[in-house]
């Protein structure tokens, strides 16, 4: 540790390097806190966890006892073992005897991306509900057609305001918190829409897994998908290299300048324009026309990739990475694909085989760096390299199927929750003599 201090010091490392690496190591270390314990009020089992996006502070979770609860992960309510365990209570509890409390269990619990004013939930009970975090009062209700499955908001959206809703029903409904209404529905799926993440790097794009085994990407400024992943449709040898790319344009540029001069070198100014898996042969002396194979063979009409198919049986999970650059999903079919957004394509990383739940959706986390990937596999969480696919570590602590995790990116811990009722938190580890030194700083700031 001190030699990557002085390295940093010195220069010969860059202090983005420093801090990647040292996250890194701190993943690497983590284990089950014996500092910090968070009592779940909860008597069914969790579906959802999310710690808010602006102060990293609340954590919001949601069971399927129709109940949701707000912790404070900061600032905790008691302490035990001579001040060496702090006991992390729940601040707020919305369940049955709530007036306006859902009635079936609670599948999704999201924060308003811009403060903590606000949350979002989805029930069974075909309904999703706005809530009012300081009064505890409902302030909007959406009635759906089904069971809701999630729902999520952008990180990003400052033009507006949409929750995007998966139900058991094949349409996705965008909510719309300043009107109250449904904005609109995205057709394209053939059956239930099981999870729903926004992009990271725009506001306007939205990304659904179905149970039909599909993953769609929506610009919802427009009708029909653009986007249908093909796990057929790989990386390898089909996107072309940045100097082919280069090449095509320097000698696009000739045709429009040389008129007819350049008769002689036609063979050269051959090129081939890569659309999908079919190619197309443009000419020297011929301009490439507006509409192109890719828009007649546009994934939102009726064509043979409107029915590609990501997994093999319904798409569990779904994550995005910070950086907007890379996709994660989980299938059914107990598999993890990573998609490169900006192609489409599969990147064929070989995840190692593992078990996952099939007749729910789970919840996966991935580290602000994108080195690694946690995902649920039955009664344990993997952490797997987010490159080579190999696991990395693997937690251990819950008696029952994990459904959901979450990474704190400033505490650098992760939340994990299951069927057994109990939420777990994973930190990095502390040696005995800097718990026993951070104990005593909490006696003489309460002294």
């Amino acid at each position: 540790m001190w030699k990557e201090i002085e390295r940093r010091e010195s220069g010969k490392i860059c202090p983005h390097l420093f801090a990647s690496r040292l996250k890194s190591r701190r993943v690497a270390s983590m284990q089950l806190s014996n500092s910090k314990d968070i009592v779940s009020p909860h008597r069914g089992s969790i579906n959802s966890l999310q710690v808010d996006l602006t102060e990293g502070r609340y954590l919001l979770s949601a069971a399927s006892d129709a109940s949701v609860a707000v912790y404070d992960v900061q600032q905790p309510q008691d302490y035990e073992g001579g001040g060496l365990i702090a006991k992390h209570k729940s601040i707020l509890v919305l369940d049955k005897q709530h007036e306006e409390g859902h009635k079936y269990a609670v599948s999704s619990a999201v924060w308003y991306p811009v403060d903590t004013g606000l949350f979002i939930t989805g029930s069974y009970d075909n309904s999703i509900k706005v809530w009012d975090t300081n009064t505890t009062q409902m302030v909007m209700n959406f009635k759906m057609p089904g069971k809701v499955y999630t729902t999520a908001m952008s990180p990003l959206a400052t033009s507006h305001m949409l929750i995007a809703a998966g139900t058991e029903d094949v349409q996705v409904r965008l909510c719309d918190i300043a009107s109250g209404a449904f904005a609109h529905t995205l057709s394209g799926h053939r059956d239930g829409v099981m999870t729903a993440q926004w992009s990271a790097s725009n506001e306007w794009v939205l990304i659904t897994g179905g149970c039909d085994g599909a993953i769609r990407f929506w610009d919802i400024r427009r009708a029909g998908c653009f986007r249908v992943l093909d796990q057929s449709h790989s990386q390898l040898g089909r996107r072309s290299p940045v100097l082919s790319r280069v090449t095509a344009k320097a000698s696009t540029s000739k045709v429009l300048l040389g008129g007819q001069n350049t008769s002689a070198k036609t063979g050269m100014a051959l090129r081939k324009l890569s659309y999908g898996n079919g190619t197309k042969q443009v000419s020297a002396g011929k301009i490439p026309a507006k509409t192109s194979s890719k828009q007649r063979l546009h994934p939102g009409m009726m064509s043979i990739r409107d029915r590609a198919t990501a997994h093999y049986g319904a798409v569990t999970g779904l994550r995005v990475t910070e950086d907007g650059m890379y996709l994660l999903s989980t299938g059914s079919d107990s598999r993890l694909r990573l998609w490169d957004i900006k192609s489409g394509c599969n990147t064929l990383v070989n995840f190692e085989t593992v078990r996952l739940q099939t007749n729910k959706a789970i919840q996966l986390a991935i580290s602000p760096d994108s080195s690694h990937v946690f995902v649920p596999c039955m009664a344990s969480v993997k952490a797997f390299d987010f490159w080579s696919g190999k696991t990395f570590m693997t937690f251990r602590g819950h008696y029952e199927n994990v459904n959901c995790c979450w990474f704190s990116s400033r505490d650098q811990e992760l939340y994990t929750a299951g069927n057994d009722r109990q939420i777990l938190v994973w930190s990095p580890f502390v040696s005995q003599e800097m718990e026993e030194e951070a104990a005593l700083d909490r006696d003489c700031w309460s002294d």
